[in-house]
């Protein structure tokens, strides 16, 4: 059997493995997909290739070797390749917030971690937020971990890389988005106590480090999370997603 064209440098962008992230994929957005690669021989994939067949989407069977070698982390016998994320432009991110049920874009100022990003993804898609807005550098790498805990989230939104973070902060003010940071900080208000505008910008900082101060400068409005349980922060995933709900509530 011939093995599956794999290039690491111009793909391992458009992976998505695990048997649930590629059915839902398969459920939303089939036409993204080139080719889902199954591991031969692994069990309870018959879902897998009966929506496959049913939606006219192509899959091949391959040695068990070849699908590590294409994702050496945890795919569970499937791994989609996609036919590649499109970027957007800023000024479509802007416009698409406008236009967005939920005009809200989440901004992630050095967020390393790839189910972070995966994750934060997953929230905003689900709430139905505009796109996502992130760094060119020191940025979690989106490849297939992130579009693992993302379950297919990334293919689904805007997605938009910057070379500088903090002007494209400044086109989003200047195009009247409110720009709302995340912290604890003296000047910081409470979430729930805080009165929100829309269209907006919810900029999240870096897991160990925070929001760079030059980025936090660009935020109209420190937010803070009360905590009554003994802890002082929350992991930036958790503390985005309960942003996130508490402005959509306030939205609705």
């Amino acid at each position: 059997m011939d093995q599956p064209h794999y290039e690491k440098s111009a793909l391992d962008t458009h992976l998505t493995p695990g048997r649930k992230p590629v059915l839902e994929l398969l459920l939303a957005r089939p036409q993204a997909l080139d080719t889902v690669f199954l591991a031969e021989e692994a069990p309870g994939l018959g879902e897998v290739i009966g929506k496959c067949r049913e939606l006219g989407v192509r899959f091949r069977k391959v040695r068990r070797q070849d699908l590590d070698r294409m994702y050496p982390g945890n795919h569970q016998g499937v791994v989609a390749r996609l036919r590649g994320r499109q970027l957007v432009e800023l000024d479509q991110l802007i416009a698409l917030a406008a236009q967005s049920p939920f005009p809200l874009i989440l901004a992630l100022d050095q967020v390393q971690d790839p189910g972070n990003v995966g994750t934060l993804a997953r929230t905003l898609l689900a709430l139905g937020g505009a796109g996502l807005l992130f760094p060119k550098d020191r940025t979690a790498f989106i490849g297939p971990a992130a579009a693992k805990a993302a379950a297919g989230a990334l293919d689904s939104l805007p997605l938009c890389q910057v070379v500088n973070l903090a002007r494209a902060l400044d086109a989003c003010a200047e195009a009247g988005m409110m720009i709302y940071g995340s912290g604890t900080g003296p000047q910081s208000q409470s979430l729930f106590s805080a009165q929100l505008s829309f269209p907006a910008v919810l900029v999240l900082g870096n897991e160990d480090k925070g929001m760079r101060p030059n980025v936090g400068k660009r935020c109209t409005e420190m937010l803070s999370i009360p905590m009554r349980g003994g802890f002082d922060s929350l992991n930036v995933a958790q503390a985005g997603a309960m942003i996130m709900t508490e402005m959509l509530r306030q939205r609705l």
